[in-house]
């Protein structure tokens, strides 16, 4: 274990090395391949920046406004029946828009629960299972000029759906 722990603190410059050296050996110029990458990753990031500041506001708005709890309130029930608790409510409808509100969430959660407990358990696993779907959609589908999504809504929130069931049975089984 204690080598595989060594052997991660290189593995980033060794694929920087060989990437460099991959690019060298086949005659690439490499430098102005990287400068022409950078050049279109800051034109990417410009295009999708007001995407950005629009889902973190909306996301702000709906943490500051209540409307979560409010949310939480009217889908405990449900959530209780199914064997979810409804605190991880606000955290699974801000996951699918803002992956830096919903670790937000999972420190808050976190810090009243604890890491070890079944709902810690619970959140770091539906943190790692779940994605930011509409973030995702957004910024790949706009920077890819797609129009028609077709079916990947439906399939990103069947996936999420599976993340969320597999977080509660990995935890409560834990």
């Amino acid at each position: 274990m204690e080598f595989l722990i060594y052997l991660s603190s290189f593995m980033i410059p060794f694929v920087i090395f060989g990437i460099v050296g991959y690019g060298f050996l086949m005659k690439k110029p490499v430098y102005e391949l990287f400068v022409k990458g950078a050049q279109d990753g800051i034109h990417t990031v410009i295009q999708i920046l007001p995407t950005l500041i629009g889902l973190m506001a909306g996301v702000g708005i709906l943490r500051a406004s209540g409307f979560l709890e409010l949310l939480s309130g009217f889908f405990a029930a449900g959530a209780e029946k199914i064997g979810c608790s409804p605190e991880l409510i606000p955290l699974i409808v801000v996951r699918m828009f803002s992956s830096s509100a919903a670790t937000g969430l999972t420190l808050d959660l976190l810090k009243k629960f604890g890491p070890d407990s079944v709902m810690g358990m619970t959140v770091s696993i539906l943190m790692s299972c779940t994605e930011t779907i509409f973030y995702t959609m957004s910024v790949y589908f706009m920077t890819a000029g797609i129009k028609k999504t077709r079916y990947t809504l439906t399939g990103a929130l069947l996936a999420t759906a599976a993340g969320i069931a597999a977080s509660v049975i990995l935890a409560s089984g834990i």
